[in-house]
């Protein structure tokens, strides 16, 4: 599930908030005190009390994640709660007679979007997968891009590179059989970083030409396909014409960090309309130093989110 702007949704949170009269606590607090500056945020929790998880996609600031836990407290029979907006998780300990679905109708109702639970999996499934295409298509694109710097391009432009005996020097490799072996290494390298950071955009590519739709992400992958096919048949064949399995690669990354990074991209403007201070005191009860003080051996929830 990707992060959106929260525009829209965002106004349901912070008017609950500001219609039950609750407050997020002072940004430098650190879910402690207001003016601790240091400690975690704990809260009393029964035994009898379970624990439910979210995956909640709408709490995309500090501020919304401290309104949010405000406002699941403050209900009867919730014991305590964390969100975090670095991956979008709720947590909830709540009397067993809450249920699920009445705390993810709590959390709707706030303008939040909540996962069902395969979709919550498959959500963080595509977004680990999301993270791992940009680190292929950047490393890979690297791997590409370096050779062309030293090798290719100082042959291409000449007049860049103050030393013709390099560049004649460097020609004669390319003129060579070490050519074959250097040229494949960046046929694997740019097709690998092609097949796997672009996969989705492929298959969905596919799937609109199986249909005769005309889609603009059809014409990256005709586009890049055709000039990786180029460059294969200028490098091993006598084609003769020039290998740009570069061009492959800045296609490669530019596409796949436009896509994960224009998708992904949230508003974290704070609404003028809400104040921040802290007009209600911090969930739970706040502990220096980060350990719990009680004078009980009950259990006890961190809340301050994972942080």
């Amino acid at each position: 599930m990707h992060r959106t702007d929260g525009r829209g949704r965002s106004g349901a949170l912070e008017t609950a908030a500001r219609d039950r009269g609750l407050g997020s606590p002072e940004p430098d607090s650190g879910g402690a005190e207001p003016g601790s500056g240091h400690g975690p945020q704990v809260s009393r929790v029964p035994e009898s009390h379970v624990h439910d998880t979210f995956d909640v996609d709408g709490i995309d600031t500090k501020r919304r994640e401290s309104l949010l836990e405000a406002l699941l407290v403050d209900r009867d029979g919730v014991s305590a709660a964390s969100a975090t907006a670095r991956n979008g998780i709720v947590g909830i300990h709540h009397d067993p007679d809450r249920s699920r679905d009445a705390l993810r109708d709590e959390l709707e109702s706030y303008g939040l979007v909540v996962a069902q639970g395969d979709e919550a999996f498959a959500s963080r499934r595509a977004a680990q997968f999301d993270a791992a295409r940009v680190a292929v298509a950047v490393l890979f694109g690297l791997m590409v891009v370096v050779p062309y710097v030293g090798v290719l391009y100082p042959t291409r432009i000449e007049w860049l590179f103050y030393d013709p005996v390099t560049v004649a020097y460097l020609q004669s490799l390319l003129d060579s059989r070490v050519a074959t072996h250097f040229f494949v290494n960046l046929a694997v390298l740019s097709g690998v970083a092609f097949l796997v950071a672009c996969g989705p955009t492929i298959r969905r590519a596919v799937a609109a030409a199986k249909t005769g739709r005309a889609t603009n992400e059809a014409a990256f992958v005709a586009g890049v396909v055709g000039v990786y096919a180029y460059s294969t048949l200028a490098a091993f064949t006598g084609f003769g014409g020039a290998v740009h399995y570069d061009i492959v690669a800045y296609a490669v990354v530019g596409a796949t960090l436009w896509t994960r990074y224009d998708v992904d991209a949230t508003v974290t403007d704070a609404d003028p309309d809400v104040s921040t201070d802290s007009d209600v005191e911090p969930v739970g009860s706040a502990v220096d130093e980060g350990a719990p003080t009680t004078d009980d051996d009950g259990p006890v929830a961190m809340t301050d989110g994972g942080r």
